[in-house]
């Protein structure tokens, strides 16, 4: 993601974050451009040199990048129709969220259940529906990230009849955790954008994860430490946890319970994300000519999670003492064992960066984009 030090906003940012990806990385991976207002003309620059696509955050986090105008994300939506580059969007509208929360802390309400509701679900209906209609008039490929409210499930199903490349996902976090849970003590460090919410969110949300509405799991991971996960105020307290470690054994357990097939849960987690990003083919799929990425798991074996067993540097668990039964045992990248029962295998550097195979483009109202209207050149900076 580009919500970095430096963000990854022009083409000398995006090739230093690749040159310390290449050093340390054990997986392969793809790197993300921002699409914001000051940076334009660096969207097709930072495509031609491999960025696998571009985020937009419509809502602040972490990183506080500034929300583009609506002229600016509508621009840079043309730009990417034209490159076929996809975007992946964080859905929250920026000016009411920010109204919201303001009035909130001014009232003195500093309780976890506050910024839920400074981040009302309106928030996430309008910057979706704002997001599908700027990408069925241009054409561009667009990717809710990390869906929480089952109110948007109407939104996307209509948008994708109309045959909007869109895609969306959810985060285990939103299918296993509600509000309430922020109310029991550690509950603050559940803080994360979009707010976990209401209980009567998660059914639906498994369904629409189940019958394809929504159309792949993830992690919004957000490695923060545990002094920054801390505070008398929800509003102190840093956006986001660790989810990388956690997510696949949380969606096996769901398999045992008979919420989905194993091969549903591949579906969503690997083959969909790789169609998605134009992997499929070489990542996605065990087929004669792919890359041999795999993860062999014990469907049986049952652990307790805890912040204490995580190997990221950020020692902070949503799911602390929830048992878990199905757990990774190895994982192989490119035929290489890199990990096995916990231990790293590899060396640091053998992740490299994915190449890309696209669908054409597919832009719209070509005559009506900026670029043609105004002599082919995007906004400069600062515009």
């Amino acid at each position: 993601m580009p919500n970095t030090d430096p963000p990854v906003d022009t083409l000398e940012h995006y090739r230093l974050k690749l040159s310390l990806a290449q050093a340390k990385s054990h997986v392969d991976f793809g790197i993300y451009g921002v699409l914001g207002e000051h940076n334009l003309d660096q969207l097709e620059p930072m495509a031609e040199a491999g960025a696998i696509g571009f985020k937009l955050f419509l809502g602040n986090t972490t990183g506080n990048l500034p929300c583009p105008s609506d002229g600016a994300v509508l621009e840079g939506f043309e730009i990417l129709s034209r490159l076929g580059k996809r975007c992946s969007i964080h859905a929250e509208n920026s000016p009411v969220l920010f109204w919201r929360e303001d009035r909130l802390k001014q009232a003195g309400l500093i309780d976890g259940n506050y910024h839920m509701l400074a981040r009302t679900d309106v928030c996430a209906l309008e910057a979706l529906s704002k997001s599908c209609i700027f990408a069925e008039w241009t054409g561009a490929r667009i990717h809710i990230v990390h869906e929480s409210t089952s109110l948007s499930l109407p939104y996307i199903e209509f948008f994708k009849s109309r045959g909007i490349d869109v895609t969306v996902e959810t985060l285990p976090q939103y299918l296993y955790l509600s509000v309430d849970d922020m109310e029991r003590p550690g509950g603050e460090k559940l803080r994360m954008n979009p707010p976990i919410r209401e209980p009567y969110h998660q059914e639906p949300l498994w369904t629409a994860l189940g019958d394809g509405t929504i159309d792949m799991v993830s992690t919004d991971h957000a490695p923060h430490t545990p002094a920054e996960k801390q505070g008398n105020r929800i509003w102190d307290i840093a956006c986001g946890f660790p989810g990388i470690e956690t997510s696949l054994t949380l969606m096996l357990t769901a398999v045992n319970e008979g919420r989905m097939s194993l091969n549903h849960y591949v579906k969503i987690s690997s083959a969909n994300p790789a169609r998605a990003w134009g992997l499929y083919g070489r990542k996605g799929v065990i087929a004669p000519g792919a890359d041999a990425d795999l993860v062999l798991v014990d469907m049986d074996r049952t652990e307790v999670l805890s912040a204490d067993r995580l190997h990221s540097r950020t020692k902070v668990s949503a799911f602390e003492g929830i048992e878990a039964r199905g757990w990774p045992v190895a994982t192989l990248i490119r035929g290489r064992p890199v990990m096995r029962d916990g231990e790293l295998l590899s060396e640091p550097g053998w992740g490299q960066p994915v190449t890309q195979e696209m669908p054409p483009p597919t832009p719209r109202n070509v005559d009506k984009h900026l670029a043609t209207l105004c002599g082919g050149s995007p906004a400069p900076s600062g515009a």
